[in-house]
């Protein structure tokens, strides 16, 4: 019994000491806890936000996606969190990476359109007599002779002319004969001899009283037209010549609706014709047409062009390229630099030796070297102008390759279920977005002729038929996969390319080169 009292007392002991160092224990942590300095976090700069279900969308401001998700903060130097593209040192030499810096300049806007060569309307006559007769001989007789201001065009034969002429010769006869007389019947000779001479300078002809009359060209030019024939009768008012002066031309250049805020009168154009190749035809923009052709969208704006050779034919095309007036400074990078997509643009970021960084770009104005940026990149920020395809393309093999490791460690199990369980534990509802799968882009080769490149980035081509797509010969607007693809090649040029089709409807060119 005395042994059973002493195991309670040594345990009732036990217990009052445990439970003093736990009060006493806990006594310090609260202590200790109370006299703790607050953990002190490096401040890092904050790059922008990105999509939270892994899309290729950035802001630089908070915000919420479709689903009510935040937007995730990405700050300087967190790799894990950003979509920074790593490679070694020795591959950015291998793939010959360039980099320029974006700059602050003055683009010089250049459109290039096509455009037709035509008469000056102002330097075109007609050759129409103000009397009746007959065409004796012909001294001009075939269309596109070239003749001489004063230079015989044709004899003509007139009753009524010969009349005319005759009455005047009588007229001024008997005011001389009359000069004696009374002052009446001179006077009355008088008003018929400047009758007859009046209705002779009105038809334009001379006063000598012949039976043949020759018309004589009244400007120095080219005939366009010529409707009289040996032996025909004509009647007054009857065009039997045009002859125009092609001393001066137009060009008439359809402009896009969506260009013509750029062109100005007096804006310089450089004109090039496929006939003469190593010539440059310079002029200045005379006007600008009030319509729109509703058919085309474009405004005709015409152009004067000396040409003193006749080199220019009236009805010849022409490639023309018009400086517009330049602005103000604006950021630009190089054309080279931006990734189209057809959809978006994207420029890669040089952030140090072998990272680098897309960015979402949003394109201004451009020039045939430099594009307008809006918004996407800073003032002095090194961007990727060579090798950025290349970087691209393995950038987004990697991320392919990495997807289908990690989608081969998955086991095949449903995954949207547990999806919507997660947005439902975070209060948001609404369909989990789904990753794509990856789709085998089929390329198309076409022969054609490069029409124009659009301010849009595109490019407008008249093609050969496709036989593997079925499609006949056509003029069709392409998206580049990169601007740099028709850097050199002028329009006009024959040209061979290939064309995939990254979304329904929506097709690439992904090679690009102009046909010796």
């Amino acid at each position: 019994m005395k042994i059973i009292n002493n195991l309670v007392i040594y345990s009732l002991t036990v217990s009052v000491v445990g439970l003093g160092g736990y009060y006493m224990g806990s006594k310090r942590v609260d202590v200790s806890n109370s006299k703790a300095e607050p953990v002190k976090t490096e401040s890092r700069k904050l790059l922008y936000y990105r999509n939270p279900m892994g899309l290729a969308d950035t802001s630089p401001v908070p915000k919420k996606d479709s689903m009510g998700m935040d937007y995730v903060a990405v700050y300087q130097g967190d790799e894990a969190d950003s979509q920074v593209i790593s490679l070694s040192v020795d591959r950015v030499q291998k793939l010959g990476v360039k980099s320029e810096a974006a700059q602050m300049r003055v683009l010089k806007k250049t459109l290039r359109a096509v455009g037709r060569i035509e008469v000056d309307e102002r330097r075109t006559y007609t050759v129409a007599p103000k009397f009746e007769g007959w065409v004796e001989k012909l001294h001009v007789n075939s269309t596109g002779q070239s003749v001489r201001r004063g230079e015989a065009l044709f004899d003509v034969y007139s009753p009524e002319l010969v009349s005319a002429q005759r009455e005047y010769s009588l007229a001024r006869h008997g005011e001389t004969a009359l000069s004696g007389a009374g002052s009446e019947a001179k006077d009355g000779m008088k008003q018929l001899a400047d009758a007859s001479l009046s209705r002779l300078k009105n038809w334009d002809m001379p006063v000598s009283a012949q039976r043949v009359q020759t018309f004589a060209a009244p400007v120095t030019g080219v005939v366009l037209e010529k409707k009289a024939v040996q032996g025909m009768r004509f009647q007054a008012g009857d065009a039997l010549y045009q002859i125009a002066d092609l001393s001066t031309v137009w060009l008439i250049v359809d402009v896009p609706v969506q260009d013509i805020g750029q062109v100005s009168v007096d804006t310089r154009a450089e004109v090039s014709t496929e006939s003469y190749p190593d010539k440059i035809f310079s002029g200045k923009v005379s006007f600008i047409y009030p319509t729109l052709n509703a058919a085309t969208r474009t405004v005709a704006v015409r152009v004067e062009l000396a040409n003193p050779q006749g080199l220019l034919k009236p009805s010849m095309f022409a490639n023309v390229a018009l400086d517009s007036v330049a602005g103000r400074a604006v950021l630009t990078v190089p054309v080279s630099a931006v990734i189209d997509s057809g959809t978006r643009q994207v420029v890669l970021v040089r952030l140090s030796e072998g990272r680098f960084e897309p960015r979402i770009i949003k394109p201004g104005a451009r020039s045939d070297d430099y594009v307008e940026v809006l918004a996407g990149v800073a003032n002095g920020e090194q961007v990727v102008t060579s090798a950025n395809f290349l970087i691209d393309a393995e950038s987004n093999l990697k991320a392919a390759l990495g997807g289908m490791q990690q989608d081969a460690a998955i086991p095949a199990v449903p995954v949207i279920k547990p999806v919507q369980e997660k947005l439902a534990e975070q209060g948001v509802h609404g369909n989990p977005v789904v990753k794509p799968q990856m789709k085998k882009e089929v390329g198309h080769q076409a022969n054609g002729v490069l029409n124009a490149i659009n301010s849009d980035g595109t490019v407008s081509i008249t093609h050969l038929p496709i036989a593997t797509l079925g499609w006949p010969s056509m003029t069709m607007n392409f998206a580049l996969a990169n601007a740099s693809l028709a850097a050199g090649v002028k329009p006009g040029s024959k040209i061979s390319f290939e064309i995939v089709e990254r979304a329904p409807d929506e097709w690439v060119i992904i090679k690009l080169k102009a046909q010796n």
